[in-house]
């Protein structure tokens, strides 16, 4: 029954932020792991981020140091906060959230950083 909703993208110019955020329904989001994985035209899908129920956090090194994810269960969220973005960064982002042997995903935001 889970759902997942991203919204947040846009167009940015290199060296801009912005903050995806993934809404839950559903269900409780607080026992699964939640991850931002990204698809640039003609690449194949990569994580960027990961975070756990106890709110332990992975990232890709491509985007160390300059994306934050983070989740606030009271309501039902997960963000994922990019700052100082680069062209290469363009993608569509998806949020994913795993418990087990379930998987649910959301229909993706696309961020497109261009001049």
């Amino acid at each position: 029954q889970l759902r997942l909703v991203e919204s947040g993208g846009g167009l940015v110019q290199p060296g801009g932020s912005l903050r995806l955020s993934c809404a839950a329904t559903g269900s409780s989001l607080d026992r699964y792991a939640v991850a931002w994985f990204r698809q640039a035209p003609g690449k194949e899908r990569e994580g960027v981020a990961r975070i756990t129920s106890n709110s332990m956090t992975n990232y890709a090194d491509s985007v160390k140091g300059r994306f934050t994810i983070s989740r606030d269960n009271a309501k039902n969220m997960a963000y994922l906060q990019m700052n100082s973005l680069k062209p290469e960064d363009t993608a569509v982002y998806y949020c994913n959230a795993r418990w087990i042997a379930l998987e649910v995903w959301g229909q993706g935001t696309l961020v497109t950083v261009s001049s």
